[in-house]
């Protein structure tokens, strides 16, 4: 009894966590870096929203390997989730294209900007010169590669760099200005990349002006320092995708490996941008936009209305068989059937899971497959009943003796669901996927409240019946 009674406490408590994460006004979960709104997120064939294709923009004769093309796609993932943008999936296609799908979004030009970025920041010293935000250059690595070289060991530099050097005209490439004439693009030497930096955010100053700050790692901050504290007065230039962010003096010496990036041009919008950008590293290969569409809900409301239809007839037909067949228990186990659909919604809504029309199918197809356990049970248990035994020794035979039955079904659907995921994680079908994490988790699930919540609620109610003075409530 002290076990039926604390598991049944579990349960009660399971339940109306269950119940409070379902009400139509759940204000969410805030807690720290925890934030879950707590609202049931449809995809993109259910709500419509934005694809956008991307191909990889390279010289002629450049190939673009798959590590390149898988390391893309989870950049491009953590930039547009830390943009706002949820629910967005990215899946490679071809050997040189990725395709992104974001959900409900109407407005994809500050996203699309941010997504075909290579990203790749760089200081640069430029002496004396000082360069106008927005004025493109073009940056030699050769220097900066020697010294990361000789600082590993592996090359003895000829020469040691003691002066920033002046900046010479790169032939091959020229722009024009607003009158026609053509400008050479200069060319400098950079000192450190972007993937020195770590622990990047955004701040505001006391005159309201957006920067970001930003530490570096423990070599490159000594690298930064010495260059710093002998090149005073002097201007180092940060040029993010070969165009100057800013360009700030060098004040004093900056021996502990912070700084600032700031400048007048920033706003809330564009210094949270580019944070994200230097957050989650530079793409391996440049992008280009080759296709971006509005896509309309191909199935919309009209299908997830008779989705709900289709999941209450269904739900509706395996209460009322329960019953039918098993009486008593049935109507027990429909509790727990109720109680199991209302968990699995609101494990969607907490992880979230972003439903598809294929993910709403295998949710509906764990309805029959929540059952299975119960009916196992049942049966077993009407056969120890009609053996003779008593209605609490029965209960808990059947348990023990379907439990096998009951464990490798569960095991080989959640083996078929693991291939499932794998095939389309491994081929972009995110369809696939949906469909596989849904009837997963209703998996899981169903064992909950076969093994647990029917069986607490049968010894609730049945402990306390005589079964020879109510024989029609059961099932022979």
């Amino acid at each position: 009894m002290n076990k039926n009674l604390r598991l049944l406490i579990v349960v009660l408590v399971v339940w109306a966590l269950v119940i409070w994460a379902n009400l139509p006004n759940n204000p969410g979960i805030h807690i720290g870096k925890f934030d879950r709104t707590m609202e049931t997120q449809l995809g993109l064939d259910l709500r419509g929203g934005m694809r956008v294709l991307l191909e990889a923009d390279l010289a002629e004769g450049q190939t673009v390997t798959q590590d390149d093309l898988n390391v893309a796609t989870q950049i491009l993932l953590n930039r547009s989730n830390a943009l706002g943008v949820s629910e967005v999936t990215f899946q490679s296609t071809g050997n040189n294209r990725i395709v992104g799908e974001f959900p409900g979004l109407t407005d994809t030009s500050e996203v699309v900007a941010s997504l075909k970025q290579v990203g790749q920041l760089v200081f640069v010293p430029t002496g004396g010169n000082y360069l106008e935000p927005g004025t493109e250059v073009k940056v030699d690595y050769t220097e900066m590669t020697a010294r990361q070289a000789a600082a590993a060991g592996t090359v003895v530099p000829t020469t040691v760099v003691t002066a920033t050097p002046e900046p010479t005209a790169a032939p091959d490439k020229t722009t024009s200005d607003t009158t026609g004439a053509t400008t050479e693009i200069a060319t400098y030497s950079a000192l450190l990349t972007g993937t020195a930096l770590k622990n990047i955010s955004v701040g505001v100053s006391q005159l309201g002006e957006y920067y970001i700050s930003f530490e570096m790692d423990e070599t490159s901050a000594a690298v930064f320092a010495d260059f710093t504290t002998n090149h005073m007065n002097e201007y180092l230039a940060i040029v993010l995708d070969n165009k100057v962010v800013s360009c700030p003096v060098i004040s004093s010496a900056i021996t502990d490996g912070k700084g600032v990036i700031q400048g007048s041009q920033f706003t809330a919008e564009t210094a949270n941008a580019l944070a994200v950008q230097l957050r989650y590293g530079a793409l391996p290969v440049p992008f280009k936009v080759v296709e971006s569409e509005a896509v309309g809900a191909t199935l919309g409301q009209e299908s997830v209305d008779k989705s709900i239809l289709a999941g209450i007839i269904g739900l509706a037909m395996v209460v009322i068989l329960m019953v039918y067949f098993y009486r008593l228990p049935g109507l027990i186990a429909d509790v727990a059937l109720v109680m199991y659909v209302m968990t699995s919604f609101a494990i969607f809504k907490l992880i979230p899971v972003t439903l598809t029309l294929p993910g709403i199918a295998g949710f509906i197809l764990s309805i029959g497959v929540a059952v299975d356990a119960n009916i196992l049970i049942f049966e077993r248990m009407k056969e120890e009943m009609r053996a003779g035994r008593g209605l609490r020794q029965a209960i808990d035979l059947g348990w023990k003796r379907a439990w096998p039955s009951i464990r490798d079904s569960n095991i080989s659907t959640l083996i078929t669901c693991l291939i499932l995921f794998i095939f389309g994680n491994s081929f972009g079908a995110t369809i696939v996927k949906g469909f596989a994490v849904t009837l997963a988790i209703g998996v899981f699930v169903s064992l909950f409240t076969a093994i647990v919540a029917t069986r607490t609620f049968l010894h609730l109610v049945l402990d306390n019946l005589k079964f020879a003075e109510h024989p029609r409530w059961f099932a022979k």
